[in-house]
């Protein structure tokens, strides 16, 4: 998965915070169109600091105000109505085609976001998996987006932290303002985010997360000492006593408040709330029931194809026993030690890299690394990717998490390396911020479905890249696109049928072979985070039909590189800007 920092609304407003937006004005004008998504961008700048950091942007390093208040809400209302309004008085028979495009994202991205606002993400705005404070851990650790080389660099950090401090306190209040309004966190989700803020409120100083940019303060730089003294200070008397707080407040006071259901229904408008992140996260109009149809059928389709690979290797008994079987097969966890691990991707990589040509014209140039996942949130992680900055200056990362490496099965590293790193995540998102032709606003977009259905639709690539000689390997492909198909009929059961973390868990383990600890993280994920699991499947199976659709219209003429740049060229759109597209092209071909 790619890790969602960069949102294109707001979903859970604990993610960003702004810098003070001002009001809009009243009377929507512009030049002319491309000034327009350029006021866009730039206002979008102003409500999420965060965006502009993670792009290498700099001007906002020192602020992070606070997203839950409703005045923030209000202010962000008003923001996406005024460039709606605006949009109105654009004549679209005037736009060149990409600027058609960027219409059409512009106006899907206002209305999501007017949309999911009426909901009160806000009153739950901590979680295990998806809010704030983890992101802030990445930052604060020293080597994520926030840059930490100068004295100016470093006074920054500590004005955002105190923009955060305002943030927990009002997360806090809301969530107490949640409880009065039986709109809580499941006890579940409560009690594995506890430990995320225990492990930090305590302990010797110089070996806490925060204090990372101060072990690798850089060599000569001014008043050295008094920075050391500051963040030692502010870390004592400040971040670890309100993470105490947040802990006690948690464990003593919401714990016991929290919920016993599941999923998203469990809350009062919960399946008004379902249904906007569902067109949120998948850009369709699709229904619960649908979704859960088409999941059921991927689960078929697909054990009836693992069980080929389960004959392939000879193995006596039934799928059920075969996904224990390679669950628990030794030779599939031979590391330990974690850095076995990070060589075994890099490794992949070095493997592929001569097929690359073959299927793209393009290779994007922002480099790449692959990192283990930070040990504060390594437990309830999933791997992740981490887009390098527009300049190309600050790398992807592949992250990945190792909390037992004795325990950590190889069986899919070929296919996950796929998805998130080359040519998934880190090609569609170097890509699109190389791109020179689309607006700064759709270098930064980010749609799941889009995103998501790419680095899943990569995964099948493996064999024309060189991969999947191993059928384990092979297998792995098809167990982590089982692991998506199940996840629309888990993540609707949760949401929207009444199924309980039980029953989407007994589901998951007699489907596929990731290991129990896994499955229940993953499906705690998707409890803290409803319709985001949906994305994968549903802009993969998109982007298939794409495929099929040209490969038919074209016959010889099709090209799979061509296919690919088209795909990549748009950047994150929502499916049916991209299904437009692309049949624009194949219409283009078949007249060439």
């Amino acid at each position: 998965m790619k890790t969602i920092w960069l949102p294109v609304c707001v979903l859970a407003s604990s993610l960003f915070g702004c810098s003070k937006p001002t009001e809009p004005s009243t009377t929507p004008t512009f030049l002319n169109f491309d000034s327009l998504v350029d006021a866009y961008h730039e206002d979008q700048l102003h409500f999420y600091p965060l965006m502009a950091t993670s792009a290498g942007d700099n001007r906002f390093n020192d602020t992070l105000p606070n997203s839950l208040t409703s005045a923030f809400r209000t202010q962000l209302s008003g923001h996406y109505t005024h460039y709606l309004d605006a949009l109105q008085q654009v004549d679209t028979n005037t736009l060149t085609v990409q600027q058609r495009l960027s219409y059409d994202v512009l106006q899907w991205d206002c209305g999501i976001a007017l949309e999911n606002l009426k909901h009160p993400s806000h009153l739950i705005p901590i979680d295990q998996f998806w809010s704030l404070h983890l992101q802030i851990g990445q930052l604060a650790s020293g080597s994520g987006s926030q840059p930490f080389k100068t004295e100016a660099d470093y006074s920054n950090w500590l004005k955002r932290l105190d923009d955060y401090m305002d943030w927990c306190d009002t997360a806090v209040a809301n969530m107490r303002q949640g409880i009065q309004q039986g709109i809580v966190l499941p006890k579940s989700l409560v009690i594995k985010v506890i430990p995320q803020f225990r492990a930090l409120e305590g302990g010797d100083v110089e070996k806490h997360l925060f204090y990372g940019p101060i072990r690798n303060l850089p060599e000569g730089l001014a008043n050295a000492d008094v920075i050391r003294n500051q963040y030692r200070d502010y870390l004592t008397q400040v971040l670890m006593p309100r993470y105490k707080s947040i802990a006690d407040f948690l464990e003593q006071e919401y714990l016991p408040a929290a919920r016993e259901t599941s999923g998203i229904s469990g809350l009062p408008g919960g399946a008004d709330w379902y249904q906007s992140r569902i067109r949120y996260y998948t850009t369709t109009n699709m229904t619960p029931d649908e979704i859960f149809a088409l999941g059921l059928a991927e689960v078929d389709r697909l054990e009836a194809e693992m069980m080929m690979v389960m004959a392939s290797v000879e193995y006596m008994g039934n799928y059920e026993s075969f996904m224990d079987h390679v669950r628990t097969k030794k030779e599939l966890m031979p590391y330990t030690d974690a850095q076995q691990v990070i060589d075994n991707f890099n490794a992949i990589h070095d493997k592929m890299k001569p097929n690359i040509a073959k299927l793209f014209n393009t290779i994007p140039k922002t480099p790449f690394e692959v990192r283990r996942t930070e040990a504060f949130r390594e437990a309830s992680a999933s791997a992740e990717y981490q887009s390098g900055s527009l300049d190309g200056t600050r790398p992807g990362i592949f992250y990945v998490p190792v909390p037992d490496v004795r325990n950590y099965n190889v069986y899919s590293d070929e296919d996950l390396f796929l998805h998130e790193a080359i040519p998934g995540h880190h090609f569609q998102e170097s890509w699109q911020h190389e791109n020179d032709e689309l607006p700064m606003f759709r270098k930064l977009m980010w749609y799941s479905s889009y995103g998501e259905g790419w680095a899943l639709y990569t995964e099948s690539l493996g064999k024309e890249l060189g991969l999947y000689e191993d059928p384990y390997q092979y297998l792995g492909m098809l167990g982590a696109e089982m692991h998506r198909a199940i996840r629309l009929v888990v993540d609707v059961g949760m949401h929207s049928k009444g199924w309980t973390r039980e029953d989407a868990i007994d589901y998951s383990l007699k489907h596929e072979a990731e290991t129990r600890a896994a499955i229940i993280s993953e499906i705690e994920r998707y409890m803290a985070g409803p319709g985001q699991a949906l994305s994968y499947k549903i802009g993969q199976l998109k982007i298939r039909e794409l495929r099929a659709r040209a490969e038919k219209a074209l016959g010889d003429q099709f090209n799979v590189k061509d296919f690919h740049d088209t795909v990549l060229e748009t950047g994150c759109v929502p499916l049916y800007v991209l299904e437009k597209h692309v049949d624009r092209w194949i219409k283009k071909e078949s007249q060439s």
